[in-house]
């Protein structure tokens, strides 16, 4: 058999090793490796040999044969082990990435959440130029969330999440920082610039959504500061800020957007100041009650008094519950002061031939859990029958959950308490809302009372709730009743009682008791203390 060529040897084996036997003195192994290399797998025997160094050779070669291939099992082991760590880093850094993106987003929604939201803020305040930031809360959501269940309401923020991020100026960065509160945060030119940008985004929010089958009205209000870039700003206090002026946004009125303002800082340490004088009003002895007579139509007899509360401080004077009652219903100083409100108003009633005493209950503490249970305690307690006490609600407090209202209130009626719905006209009630609680009877809005003799809509909103409340067998009480025209036109309508300083100023509780006793009144006329034209509620 014809020896192969070198290159074809090597061809068909790369890795074996080559022993030139040759006659010749000396040779060039770089010269045969062009042909046959590579130059550490050539090996030469110059003739003449002895068997010893055949063997020696084939011994040296089957060795270095067994140590290249552990070598290359070795090289081979390692680029797997690389191979898998690679893989393995692949994988560390996917999960880093999605715990990054767990971290910083919004699992609801998948939008950038709040952590996200203050680290791009931190760093936008460094650098200079105007820019937005914005606070957005959707309007009655707890609604939603109460009648159509939590799932509907997830669904809500999610259609409201997207209408945001398309309606948000180009470039924002839009976040649910938690709940139904997002923020915004986008670069402006100024103030005005991003007030039109945020009426702009209010705006799509007011619209009709379809959730689950059901139609649901979206709204939101929103909070806004406009800040400088470059001045080392604190994210937290510009959040702060904004969330100030979105409460102030919701506290006048909601659906719009309220621009921050240094008062609004004031305010809240103003606020703080009259909560902890509150806070101890009841251990100083200055909280008193006042009663203002309700009377039948046609007898001018006293029916009944509603009860109202009253603040005189030693060291800051009267303070006007139209100031303190917001505060009181956003802690929970509420309860305490409705409890002592409820205890002396029954107090009295023992001195009172046969009147009824209205008191006025905020929304908060209606939603008590057990507030049926708390109510028939305190008449108890009181030895009141319960058919001496009027309940008086306003319509946000059964609207806000109308299904658990509902059932209260016809729990309280089942016990012989009178049921008013106050200030009715003001609100967002139907005839098919009134329908649905058990009511006694409807208070009109001293506001519609007022503007009876100037304004048409005024006196077809009050012609229009007398003749509801007659249809639906309830009783209907006009409040703010201050001229003789007044009365003569709410007779003619057909309101069953008036209340109003034509017939008296509130009064304390010895000149109720003795006007309880008297029979009909003596119509007073028109108030002449202008200092005290407006009567303030003890729960509104």
């Amino acid at each position: 058999m014809a020896a192969k060529p070198r290159g074809e040897i090597r061809a068909l084996d790369p890795d074996i090793a080559i022993v030139i036997v040759t006659g010749l003195a000396a040779i060039r192994l770089d010269e045969i490796a062009r042909d046959a290399g590579p130059i550490d797998k050539l090996f030469h025997i110059a003739k003449p040999f002895t068997p010893a160094e055949v063997r020696q050779t084939a011994a040296a070669l089957a060795e270095r044969w067994h140590v290249d291939r552990r070598h290359d099992a070795t090289l081979a082991t390692l680029a797997r082990r690389i191979d898998q760590l690679e893989v393995r880093a692949a994988e560390l850094a996917a999960n880093e990435s999605r715990a990054l993106h767990l971290a910083t987003h919004d699992s609801l929604t998948d939008m950038p959440n709040r952590l996200a939201f203050q680290r791009v803020l931190g760093e936008r305040a460094r650098v200079d130029g105007d820019f937005a930031t914005v606070m957005i809360d959707l309007d009655r959501f707890k609604l939603v969330n109460d009648t159509l269940g939590h799932l509907a309401g997830d669904a809500l923020i999610r259609e409201i999440g997207m209408i945001l991020m398309r309606s948000a100026p180009e470039g924002a960065m839009v976040a649910r920082l938690g709940g139904d509160e997002f923020g915004i945060l986008f670069d402006a030119s100024g103030e005005a610039e991003a007030v039109r940008a945020c009426d702009a985004i209010i705006a799509a929010c007011s619209v009709s959504l379809q959730v689950f089958g059901n139609s649901v009205q979206g709204g939101a209000s929103a909070g806004l500061v406009v800040t400088q870039g470059g001045e080392g700003i604190d994210p937290l206090d510009i959040m702060r800020r904004a969330d100030l002026a979105l409460n102030d946004a919701k506290r006048n009125g909601r659906r719009i957007v309220r621009v921050f303002d240094e008062t609004m800082d004031e305010d809240i340490r103003f606020r703080r100041r009259i909560e902890g004088w509150l806070g101890q009003a009841i251990a100083r002895n200055e909280l008193s009650l006042v009663y203002q007579p309700i009377v039948a139509r046609e007898t001018i007899a006293v029916v009944g008094f509603e009860a109202l509360l009253r603040w005189d401080t030693a060291a800051h004077g009267a303070i006007s519950p139209a100031l303190f009652m917001p505060i009181a219903e956003e802690s929970n100083l509420v309860h305490d002061l409705g409890d002592w409100v409820l205890d002396n108003a029954l107090a009295v009633l023992a001195d009172w031939p046969g009147q009824y005493v209205s008191v006025n209950f905020s929304p908060r503490q209606f939603r008590r859990h057990n507030f049926v249970d708390y109510v028939l305690d305190r008449v108890a307690r009181a030895g009141v029958a319960p058919a001496r006490l009027q309940i008086e609600i306003t319509e946000p407090a059964i609207f806000d959950d109308a299904e658990r209202a509902a059932q209260t209130l016809a729990t309280l009626r089942s016990h012989g308490f009178r049921i008013a719905l106050d200030d009715f006209g003001t609100g967002y009630s139907s005839l098919h809302n009134i329908r649905t609680f058990a009511l006694d009877s409807l208070k009109i809005d001293r506001s519609f009372i007022d503007g009876m003799g100037r304004e048409r809509e005024s006196a077809a909103i009050v012609h229009s709730i007398i003749h509801l409340g007659r249809a639906l067998g309830l009783g209907v009480i006009a409040e703010g009743v201050e001229t003789e025209a007044q009365v003569q036109a709410l007779r003619l309508a057909g309101a069953s009682h008036l209340q109003g300083y034509f017939f008296s100023h509130p009064i304390c509780a010895d000149t109720a008791r003795t006007m309880a006793a008297s029979g009909p009144l003596t119509a007073v006329g028109k108030a002449s203390d202008a200092s005290s034209r407006v009567p303030l509620r003890a729960f509104r």
